[in-house]
């Protein structure tokens, strides 16, 4: 097989493993503290990537200024983003919680405007994050039900912060990189965001009373960590370094549907038309951002060019 249908495959196999995790998740948090179980998947996975790493490399491929520059993306995309999700979907749908953090295209826009107010939008920005926060409006409408309930308030709420914390620390990475490798990266952001899960569990979660973990539930944990993150991440590195960055970033329209669809079929969950215009709109409004985000990106080189030829 040559390396562009590796590269093929490489893609499906995260546009349909990333849309899994919510579900995955969602069933292994039953029954088990969600924040412990989430820092028991991420601890794990970082452990075993890192091995793997300094199995590979024989050596640990990145000092202390390499780890210092993984906190924070590992606090913010791991701790608070997509591990207190763990604890949300406990009292939201895996799909409505996949839905929500398709948003995070608009909210790294919104944090953009605010860090870099110079920045001027374009039209594709401006209707695609207006489309977005339609769509938000209308999963509100669709899930009115979960308005009186606090739980499942709160549910939505944790998951719009998470994809604010997710989106601040994917900003980060872009303005501090480090120069270690990236599955070294990735190890240390895992350990450094399940080590900050086991804090807010510690803090949060009643550890005298542990439940023993069931089946199901251990089931659960082991995909996540086998699959959900080392198999989908050494998979998506691989895919973005054969195929266009763009083409990589279908993923994140094809995973809210994945979460949506097994989330009827297999737990069930309520769906209606409502909500599949919601999908629709929400996901034309993030490919709009997206592809004026690049445009803006494709004129600034473009100026950079000419000033340097004049």
């Amino acid at each position: 097989m040559r390396n562009t249908q590796k590269a093929y495959v490489a893609l499906a196999t995260i546009c349909f493993l990333w849309g899994t995790t919510y579900l995955a998740a969602r069933i292994g948090v039953a029954g088990f503290p969600a924040l412990l179980f989430m820092a028991l998947r991420n601890t794990a996975a970082g452990l075993l990537l890192l091995t793997f790493v300094v199995i590979r490399y024989r050596a640990v491929p990145g000092g202390w200024s390499d780890i210092k520059l993984q906190i924070i993306p590992g606090l913010c995309m791991i701790t608070f983003g997509t591990g207190i999700v763990g604890w949300a979907v406990r009292f939201i749908p895996s799909g409505l919680a996949a839905l929500i953090c398709s948003l995070i295209p608009l909210f790294t826009i919104l944090i953009q405007l605010v860090i870099r107010p110079q920045d001027k939008l374009n039209g594709r920005i401006v209707l695609g994050m207006l489309m977005g926060f339609l769509g938000v409006l209308l999963v509100f409408r669709d899930h009115m039900n979960f308005m009186a309930d606090r739980k499942s308030l709160m549910g939505i709420g944790v998951t719009l912060f998470s994809c604010l914390s997710f989106a601040s620390g994917g900003l980060y990475t872009q303005t501090h990189r480090a120069q270690s490798h990236a599955f070294f990266n990735a190890a240390i952001q895992m350990l450094v965001g399940g080590t900050g899960l086991l804090v807010l569990s510690a803090l949060a979660e009643d550890w005298q009373h542990l439940p023993s973990l069931s089946l199901t539930s251990g089931l659960a944990l082991l995909y996540l960590i086998i699959f959900g993150s080392i198999v989908a991440f050494v998979s998506y590195l691989y895919a973005m370094s054969q195929l266009p960055a763009g083409l990589v970033s279908v993923y994140a329209y094809i995973n809210p549907l994945v979460a949506i669809v097994l989330g009827y079929l297999i737990l069930h969950e309520h769906v209606t038309w409502i909500t599949g215009l919601a999908f629709a709109i929400t996901m034309v409004g993030v490919y709009l951002v997206n592809q004026g985000y690049r445009r803006q990106q494709e004129k600034k080189r473009a100026l950079l060019v000419e000033a340097a030829e004049a």
